[in-house]
């Protein structure tokens, strides 16, 4: 019979990303609702390591809503990824009678709390939050749909330059693993051609792209590339290649980099954020641990947090071939 649930902690863990202090309140709220105590663990594993624990209430998260980043702060701890690490944290909790914790954040972040669970045999559950929208088991991750609408209002900026100067430009957008944020907004801003990890285009079908596009009487054109893109080493090695055969393009780099991670999240993270901390307290006190809370067919669902890790977001293939028609 699993243990009365008494006290929650809850923290965020990896990159920060939108959405996240949206998940914090509602994990901070429902317990509240429940009359259960809940206490905010500061910068992740390292913070659990140093007992960095401050207890909230639903008046300590009023405001935060709307702001990007996390209020808990967030760091990669080197020392949690050892069994000592591990059992500073663990006694930590015991001292501060935590009894189950709400994880905020990515693969890295589940990995560790799948171990401490395995480990200590402590109620976890996770709540993903990454911008890349690279975790089995949720059609969307908190900061996702906010950093598409901060790149596509990016690079509609950029397609002001572009068209103005008849220039030719790479776009750099978030996604070492995964293209989701590179296929949707080179959708959604009109590119002309979208690099991704998981669609190995090739160089020479690059420049053919580009060289229809010419022909089709384009003066300016956008080209956007995930981080993780195969083609070449990196998006200046691109832009060098593209310059070396088509002399007639006057070629751009533009990397968005870690301004895609900030900004007040939009109604649909906030939306979202609020649904997963509910399900994630609940569902801790109903006994259920070692699980994911995620949104599949637009209800909460859980997944058990291996396959969480362990899986492997699909690309959308139906976005593939309506990106091909509309480059066209």
């Amino acid at each position: 019979m699993s243990k009365k649930i008494k006290k929650i902690g809850v923290f965020t863990s990896g990159g920060d990303s939108p959405g996240m202090n949206a998940a914090i309140r509602s994990v901070v709220r429902t317990c509240a609702f429940h009359n259960i105590e809940c206490v905010g663990i500061y910068r992740g594993y390292e913070g659990m390591i140093e007992g960095d624990f401050k207890p909230m209430d639903a008046r300590s998260v009023k405001g935060i809503i709307n702001k990007g980043g996390t209020v808990l702060k967030s760091a990669r701890s080197l020392e949690f990824m050892t069994p000592e690490g591990r059992k500073k944290a663990h006694q930590h909790l015991l001292d501060a009678n935590i009894d189950g914790l709400v994880a905020i954040g990515g693969d890295g972040t589940f990995t560790g709390a799948m171990i401490f669970n395995e480990e200590f045999d402590f109620p976890v559950m996770g709540i993903p939050g990454t911008i890349d929208n690279d975790i089995f088991g949720t059609s969307h991750t908190l900061g996702y749909d906010t950093a598409l609408n901060t790149v596509v209002e990016a690079i509609d900026k950029i397609r002001d330059t572009a068209s103005s100067h008849n220039r030719l430009f790479f776009i750099e957008v978030m996604g070492r693993d995964a293209g989701h944020i590179a296929l949707n907004v080179g959708i959604g801003a009109g590119a002309e051609e979208i690099l991704i990890p998981e669609e190995d285009l090739g160089l020479e079908r690059l420049l053919e792209s580009l060289r229809r596009s010419k022909q089709s009487g384009k003066s300016s054109s956008i080209v956007i590339v995930a981080e993780g893109d195969k083609i070449g080493k990196n998006v200046f090695e691109l832009k060098d290649y593209v310059e070396e055969n088509m002399i007639e393009y006057d070629v751009r780099v533009s990397v968005l980099g870690h301004m895609q991670r900030g900004g007040s999240p939009s109604c649909f993270d906030r939306v979202l954020a609020s649904r997963m901390g509910v399900k994630a307290v609940e569902s801790l006190l109903d006994g259920k641990t070692n699980l994911m809370v995620g949104l599949l067919s637009d209800k909460i669902a859980v997944t058990p947090l291996d396959q969480a890790v362990k899986g492997k977001s699909e690309i959308n293939m139906e976005l593939l071939r309506v990106s091909d028609i509309m480059s066209t």
